[in-house]
């Protein structure tokens, strides 16, 4: 199965569904991010820290997989120069709708967050990558493209799911909220289940998952040959039934320095 095309395809659907990574901001939004007041998010609720970002005259961000009309128009308002990359087109064009609405530059590619050909080395001052590459099969090649596109001193903020979100059998937390192990790890939705369950899965239209461990997600990132600056953990936001959100953490957020 070619995942980056069947996931393209679920992403649009999610756009569709009003998947909460898809609603684009709204005019109020941008308004403040243009005074200098606004937050992003790289994971469900917990807002990046002001200082994880770099000064933000003459900054050029790449959204990395961060398509949804989010995070590129509130950092094109507060005076970036934007560039989203997503593999799904109805996502880009969430961007292109807040960005036409409000004004806004923002440059919208689509194309494959493991390979950013399109882009020269050293074409970003910082790389914005909330919680994505939870839909690649492999998440190194990521980290290598993001590190080859960096400037010296640039940054990236990145999200991720906590590996230990895919030991339990979804379907029955769901249901009933008991938490059943039921996977190894790394998960694979085309490794994890079998014909039926898949084939369930592909008929819900979502999109196909994949574990990835802290070795890759971290050390990945380290191997790249960034420097770790700064981690933290988060949830979902209250009132989410989740039932293993009631004992951990299901997400975590990194800042990388490129040397």
């Amino acid at each position: 199965m070619d995942v980056r095309e069947y996931n393209r395809g679920a992403w649009d659907r999610q756009v569709a569904h009003g998947n909460p990574w898809t609603i684009p901001v709204g005019p109020a939004e941008v308004a403040a991010a243009r005074r200098g007041c606004w937050t992003i998010l790289l994971t469900p609720s917990k807002p990046v820290p002001s200082d994880w970002f770099p000064p933000i005259a003459s900054c050029d961000v790449l959204c990395l997989a961060s398509g949804g009309g989010q995070q590129g128009p509130i950092l094109a308002a507060a005076g970036m120069r934007v560039t989203v990359l997503d593999n799904s087109p109805a996502q880009l064009a969430s961007d292109r709708v807040v960005a036409e609405r409000e004004g806004l530059s923002v440059v919208t590619v689509e194309g494959d967050m493991a390979d950013l050909g399109v882009f020269d080395d050293e074409s970003f001052d910082l790389i914005v990558h909330p919680v994505s590459n939870t839909f690649v099969p492999n998440v190194r090649p990521v980290w290598a493209e993001a590190y080859r596109v960096l400037r010296r001193g640039g940054l990236m903020l990145a999200g991720f799911t906590n590996p230990a979100v895919y030991l339990f059998d979804d379907d029955l937390a769901a249901s009933t909220g008991e938490l059943r192990v039921v996977h190894a790890l790394p998960y694979s939705d085309l490794g994890g289940l079998d014909g039926k369950e898949l084939q369930a899965r592909l008929d819900r239209g979502g999109p196909l998952e994949f574990s990835h461990t802290l070795e890759d997600q971290i050390g990945g990132q380290l191997d790249a040959g960034f420097v770790l600056t700064g981690l933290y953990e988060d949830g979902y936001p209250p009132g989410n039934d989740d039932p293993l959100s009631r004992f951990m953490c299901l997400f975590v957020a990194t800042r990388a320095l490129k040397l």
